[in-house]
């Protein structure tokens, strides 16, 4: 069943070579469990563009899926100790990005579900920065992601 929640999503935004600023993220969007992954939906609003990204987070204890559609474009994979790539579209151009995850931290209690990633981010086949991503998924109005 869907559960309405709000997500905290912190992590790292790069604005230029070697220029990094902490970027974090709230925003309602919806929770459900499905053959032991975890689902999370959320729009996104980018700052100058019209039109939002549509963002879907699977994830259970050994890897992550982050897909955007819309003002940008990406199917992110993080897997413990293997190198994925993908093209992330954004308004101003695509990228090559490769990501090697170094750990994937799940936690769930009846209202909360904690995951942290620490991973290797590359872009054009170049190191770019190691990363971490922390997100809190809480559920709202006295629901329970849990039934």
């Amino acid at each position: 069943m869907t559960k309405d929640i709000l997500l905290r999503l912190k992590g790292l935004q790069f604005v230029g070579e070697g220029e990094e600023e902490p970027l974090e993220v709230i925003a309602p969007g919806t929770y459900f469990e499905k053959n032991g992954k975890h689902y999370i939906r959320y729009d996104e609003v980018m700052e100058g563009f019209e039109g939002t990204v549509q963002n879907l987070i699977k994830v259970d204890g050994s890897s992550m899926e982050v897909t955007k559609r819309g003002v940008a474009n990406a199917h992110m994979i993080f897997e413990e100790n293997k190198k994925n790539l993908t093209y992330y579209n954004t308004p101003f151009g695509n990228l090559l990005v490769g990501i090697v995850a170094t750990d994937i931290d799940l936690q769930m209690t009846e209202d909360t579900l904690d995951v942290k990633v620490d991973y290797a981010l590359e872009v054009n086949y170049e190191h770019l920065a190691d990363c971490t991503i922390s997100m809190n998924v809480q559920a709202t109005k006295g629901a329970h992601l849990l039934s």
